[in-house]
């Protein structure tokens, strides 16, 4: 398998705390990621990282052999943790605008997205739900042709039709080529679509395996891994 993503040594410090303190780490292509543990863990340091916000740490990131930074920006397609939206009217110029910045942006993949997410172009952004507006980042940020997808709590804070929906975009998008690295605290709800799981606690894989391999052996679904790792529950 080639390697989107290959790390070494990575730390990153703010301050006296670390972040991030990785000493090896490689996501292969054609793979959907899942990165779990509790706030404060190093989850979204990793996923800046990655995305290029983040170019201050020690250590080796390469993103299709390339260091993050303006370069990678061209093929990472990175979801905040926060509505990114701007000063856009309405869903339309969202549209417009992310098919000026990124050469790799699919009109017609966003527009059929939007259609399967019960979003029209002539929406107010303005008028939004929070719901409403991650669907529509998502969208957007799926759009893409891009090598590596970020996603950072997508389904954070929606409802669980909203969630289907999401999770619905999300799964037809992934492409044999692509690498997705994906964020939650929702695993239950999302858990059937990674093909990896990756625990990490105070800045450091704690646990780290093939998500059904990891199912077999401790006999217990992601989401009931994770309550045991961080939340000492017992599973019987």
């Amino acid at each position: 398998m080639i390697n989107t993503v290959e790390i070494q040594n990575l730390k990153k410090k703010y301050g006296r705390k670390t972040a991030v303190d990785l000493e090896l780490l490689t996501l292969e292509e054609g793979t959907v990621n899942g990165l779990f543990g509790p706030n404060g863990s190093g989850k979204t340091t990793l996923i800046k990282i990655l995305s290029g916000m983040i170019l201050r740490y020690k250590g080796d990131v390469y993103i299709q052999g390339e260091k993050p930074g303006v370069k990678t920006k061209s093929f990472v397609s990175y979801l905040p943790d926060r509505n990114f939206l701007g000063n856009q009217d309405n869903i339309k110029e969202s549209l417009k605008l992310f098919n000026h910045f990124y050469k790799d942006f699919s009109m017609e993949k966003a527009k059929k997205l939007l259609e399967n997410m019960q979003l029209e172009e002539k929406m107010k952004i303005s008028s939004l739900s929070k719901g409403m507006e991650e669907k529509l980042n998502l969208a957007l940020v799926l759009s893409r042709d891009a090598k590596l997808f970020l996603l950072d709590e997508p389904i954070a804070g929606v409802d669980p039709v909203a969630r289907e929906q999401i999770l619905s975009a999300v799964i037809s998008n992934i492409d044999p080529e692509s690498t997705m690295l994906v964020t939650t605290h929702i695993i239950k709800e999302m858990e059937g679509i990674f093909d990896r799981a990756l625990f990490i606690n105070e800045g450091k894989i704690v646990l780290d395996g093939n998500a059904e391999d990891l199912r077999i052996e401790r006999k217990a679904s992601l989401d009931e891994i994770y309550r045991r790792e961080f939340g000492g529950e017992e599973i019987e």
